[in-house]
């Protein structure tokens, strides 16, 4: 059976440049905050940490956000000129996410690389929209003169750093979920590496690549 296209070049190079970029500013980024931590009992060991001391985690930091950014916005172009978004993640309805949702929590609910199904809809969509948020919370936190214009959507800049860490918390556990599902279901990992798949019995008339 000939394998059919699932993953597109650029979603692969996407993804795994995304995935760098993200560890880097998570690593990076709990330095920073050990300098000056917002919660006295959380401080992260040196272990995790990435950069040494403050003014290497913010150069590392800033380096990886200006990768995770650019990448970012060209999948953010290219998966709405090419349709990737419309195919991939729409339709989203609240009966079939609650359908979803239900079936998720009695265990039922399928998983596959071929079609997502409305709560791996609603995770992708939202995580998007998570790293957005915590991207424009860290150029308050970065320039809260220079980007004040900003601050309507975030807060000021005290604000803005409890946003900020929420985010990083998300992005956090959708890193944990995300690694958890693949290690459940392992064959979703090849086609994000290879980007081909064997089709399912109802994809028989997919584009073949």
């Amino acid at each position: 059976m000939q394998k059919v296209l699932i993953h597109p070049l650029y979603v692969r190079i996407f993804h795994w440049i995304n995935a760098a970029a993200i560890v880097t500013m998570i690593m990076s980024g709990w330095q920073i905050y050990n300098a000056s931590p917002l919660f006295e009992s959380l401080i992260f060991p040196d272990s995790v940490t990435l950069g040494d001391w403050l003014g290497g985690g913010i150069q590392w930091h800033l380096a990886a956000m200006w990768v995770f950014v650019v990448n970012l916005l060209i999948y953010l172009v290219l998966g709405i000129a090419t349709g990737h978004f419309r195919e991939k993640f729409f339709p989203l309805g609240p009966k079939a996410l609650f359908h979803d949702i239900w079936a998720a929590m009695r265990f039922k609910l399928g998983h596959n690389s071929h079609d997502y199904n409305a709560v791996q809809k609603a995770f992708y969509i939202g995580i998007i929209l998570v790293m957005l948020m915590t991207f424009v919370s860290g150029l308050v936190v970065w320039k809260s003169v220079q980007f004040q214009a900003l601050s309507w959507i975030v807060g000021n800049y005290a604000t803005a750093r409890y946003v900020h860490f929420a985010g990083m918390t998300l992005i956090c556990a959708f890193i944990i979920v995300h690694v958890a599902l693949v290690a459940i279901v392992p064959s979703t990992l090849i086609p994000m590496i290879t980007g081909k798949a064997k089709p399912f019995p109802e994809k028989e008339n997919s584009h073949v690549a």
